[in-house]
């Protein structure tokens, strides 16, 4: 399945993420043979000299030039063999994971053995460049080349707002392995029929007006920031675009890489102040991350939406099952795409002249595959999944941090409030949490604060929204979202001065949770507009309890421990069903998913493929905000078991609406350190793996994503269990095969008290007011609704 962006009238909008797993552990052949197998002469000291030429680089040496096929062999400063591979079929060759050091050699495996010259590899610490390096970078507008450390070449697109001797101009980059780079466009012309109505048959009339539409950035935040005022550059990761080197997904030498373009950009004279932000969503969201933690002292901010916590435990592999459906796919587009001439710009680039940019084509058979690699670790890899935690390395970030992140995000999932706490050296920290969609940072309530961010962090001074970014605003947003939307005012354009704006706003709660995102607008449901904000300290926010709900017999959910009973049912019975986990309730194109109201196909389970239960009506509003747990008490007559859940409220209208899901491999239902009766924590560790015995009871508590949601007076809740799968626009998942008459038990009998853990928030919003009314249903964004149908249990006995 491919990842498709929205790029209508205005191309605001790349439906993006990044998700994948693992950097290879070592060089493979193209077989994927490890290196390690094949066993190779230590080099004798009197080999003559090659042809090919070698490179050292950042934990890597680089070859080009062999012969395609060539058996090549590393060898260290002794002579002894380090690794062995083949060159690809154009004689290139990266040898990754080498230990920093000296005298590195290249060498034929086999007779006649010819040898390079010696080649240094460098540590991170001493590939630092001084600052001569990046000052005498000079970056024209237009499209040009970053030069890294290791002397491999980044394509870019340099956007100033005005002439650059009318600068200095405060300064963003995006960085990512889209497009950014990407010659601009003239939006104008491409739109020209839509726009015939306005302008007539001359739409460049209106570049003095919208310049930025007629020069415009490919990817969204770019175009975004150009309009508000800001000097944007746009580069490309190694390994795509019009880039060299080769692609490998945030390995070491894209963060040295980002560390690069952020000191070169900085030392450009048009750049204010010599400190610049970055921008971008999911993709080059979750780039900025990785960027900042290597702490390049010439980056004032960042700004990341739409973006993920942990690669592997939150979007590829949840519960430790793979995400097929959007997580894999997309690192196989990602993969294709980053080929030669993949994005499918790059040969125009070529075509006029640009020799860097065919030249940087070389070495791209060095690309890892990074969804077949995901999928050779069934168990979380630390060496190789750790350096793609982001909640292990947030602490490291020292720059000020504006994130936002939609809760039911049917790409990246939804568990980004798990790094609220993480960013720990950040001296300032703003958040929003809501309900919707990927594209929700994009909303005009989100837009308007990242404007002010940037304001406040980046360019230190406050200036409005440019009127024609005001005009336009609605037709941008229309197209985005289906819905007739304006920025809401900016905050602090009276403030005497950026410092006293910058005091107020860091004295506010950090998080800012927009509740029911939707149902804002009465008369158009489904716009990004939520009915309520609030402002929040800490998440899960304080006060919240952990609110248990018993499954009991019958599909009731109690607040009630279950009792012993002389006789009658203690367990549910489901099968499990393989068509579910391949089933998502969205069809359409990403663009549509954005829409107001986007048309889900959001099923019940098939009969005897799922254990559900409901409460009884809520007595008065509730509201729930932060992660739950389904602590379910299973058995199965088979060794394994993947499990999902589904929460949704039922509503007194005869509507269900989702709220959220989780899933697990119960093999992973060790719980891990830090967990909370709210939050079960898995590591997912093949040494913490616990087989299930057939036919015996096990706990196995599963993680459901974070959520904010009122449930009002009338409404129930309902959980459902059964195999993963049928709950998410985009995640479908690859699950153990079972035998066809595998069945799975949920126990609910007092020996085996399986319960729901709700995050119930009394105080969020008490004192702040909001509709008394349900919201419409469809309307809330990302939440699919249905009509809701009672589901018949398989009641069966506790004892078997």
């Amino acid at each position: 399945m491919a990842v498709r962006g929205i790029r209508g009238r205005w191309r605001l909008l790349a439906a993006i993420v990044a998700v994948v797993l693992v950097a290879g552990a070592c060089t493979e052949d193209p077989k994927g043979t490890p290196a390690a197998a094949r066993a190779v002469a230590d080099l004798p000291s009197d080999a003559p000299p090659a042809d090919f030429s070698t490179a050292g680089s950042v934990e890597q040496v680089h070859v080009t030039g062999a012969e395609p096929g060539q058996e090549l062999a590393l060898h260290d400063a002794d002579g002894t063999t380090v690794d062995v591979a083949d060159a690809d079929d154009q004689g290139s060759l990266i040898f990754r994971l080498v230990e920093p050091g000296d005298d590195y050699r290249v060498a034929t495996a086999g007779a006649p053995v010819v040898a390079s010259d010696a080649v240094h590899v460098d540590s991170v610490d001493s590939s630092l460049p001084e600052q001569d390096f990046y000052d005498s970078q000079q970056l024209d507008p237009g499209f040009t080349y970053i030069t890294t450390r290791d002397g491999t070449t980044l394509s870019a697109s340099v956007y100033l707002p005005g002439p650059a001797e009318d600068g200095p101009y405060p300064t963003v980059v995006e960085y990512s392995g889209y497009d950014p780079s990407r010659p601009g466009s003239n939006l104008l012309e491409e739109n020209a029929e839509a726009l015939r109505p306005i302008v007539g048959d001359d739409p460049s009339a209106l570049c003095g007006v919208v310049p930025f539409a007629c020069n415009a950035p490919a990817q969204p935040s770019s175009l975004l920031a150009l309009a508000m005022g800001y000097a944007v550059v746009a580069v490309n990761v190694r390994g795509t675009g019009c880039s060299g080197g080769a692609y490998d997904f945030f390995e070491t030498l894209q963060l040295t890489d980002g560390y690069d373009v952020i000191e070169t950009v900085a030392a450009q004279p048009w750049v204010k102040g010599h400190r610049v932000g970055m921008v971008g969503l999911s993709y080059p969201g979750i780039a900025q991350l990785y960027v900042a933690s290597m702490q390049p002292p010439s980056l004032a901010a960042i700004t990341p939406l739409s973006v993920i916590d942990d690669t592997v435990r939150g979007t590829l592999a949840p519960g430790g099952i793979f995400n097929a459906g959007f997580a894999l796919s997309w690192a196989e587009e990602v993969g294709e795409k980053a080929e030669p001439f993949g994005q499918g710009w790059e040969q125009a680039q070529v075509d006029a002249g640009d020799q860097t940019c065919e030249e940087n084509q070389r070495f791209r058979g060095q690309n890892v595959d990074a969804s077949a690699k995901a999928q050779e670790h069934r168990y979380y890899p630390p060496e190789l999944a750790d350096p793609l935690n982001a909640s292990l390395f947030a602490d490291q970030i020292d720059v000020p941090v504006f994130l936002t992140g939609s809760f039911q995000d049917e790409q990246t999932g939804g568990r980004f409030p798990l790094l609220f706490d993480k960013f720990t050296n950040a001296p300032v920290t703003h958040f929003t949490a809501m309900n919707g969609a990927h594209a929700d940072g994009y909303a005009p309530v989100n837009l308007t604060e990242w404007k002010t961010f940037l304001d406040l962090y980046v360019a230190d001074e406050i200036t409005p929204i440019p009127g024609s970014v005001q005009v336009f605003a609605p037709l941008i947003m229309q197209q985005i979202f289906a819905a007739d939307v304006s920025l809401p005012d900016e905050r602090f354009l009276d403030a005497p001065s950026p410092a006293a704006a910058r005091a107020e706003y860091e004295a506010e709660p950090p998080i800012n949770v927009l509740l029911e995102s939707g149902a804002g607008d009465p008369d158009q449901p489904g716009a990004p507009v939520p009915t309520v904000q609030v402002r929040t300290t800490q998440w899960p926010p304080p006060g919240t309890e952990a609110e248990p709900f018993y499954l009991g017999p019958d599909g009731t959910l109690t607040s009630d421990p279950p009792e012993d009973e002389e006789d009658g049912d203690g367990a549910s019975r489901f099968a499990v069903d393989p068509e579910l986990a391949e089933r998502t309730t969205f069809s359409g194109s990403t663009g549509d998913i954005f829409h107001a109201l986007p048309e889900y196909d959001w099923q019940q389970e098939p009969d005897g493929s799922a254990a559900v239960f409901v409460s009884e009506p809520f007595g008065e509003d509730q509201v729930f905000a932060g992660s739950a747990s389904a602590d379910l008490w299973i058995r199965t007559n088979a060794t394994g078991a993947d499990v999902g859940v589904t929460l949704s409220e039922v509503r007194p209208d005869g509507k269900e609406t989702f709220i959220q899901s989780g899933v697990l491999r119960a093999a992973n239902r060790k719980v891990a350190e830090g967990s909370t009766d709210l939050l079960p924590l898995h590591s997912q560790l093949e040494s913490d793996a616990e087989p299930l015995e057939r036919n015996e009871w096990a706990e196995a508590r599963v993680e459901v994503f974070p959520f904010a949601h009122i449930v009002r007076a009338g409404s129930r809740i309902r959980l459902s269990v059964h195999t993963p799968g049928g709950d998410r626009p985009r995640w479908s998942y690859i699950i153990d095969q079972q035998p066809d008459d595998t069945r799975i038990d949920v126990g609910h009998s007092a020996e085996h008290p399986s319960k729901l853990v709700l995050p119930l928030s009394p105080d969020l919003l008490r004192g702040t007011p909001y509709p008394a009314a349900l919201p419409p249903c469809p309307g809330l964004r990302g939440q699919p609704c249905r009509d809701f149908v009672a589901y018949e249990n398989e009641e069966v006995d506790d004892q078997g």
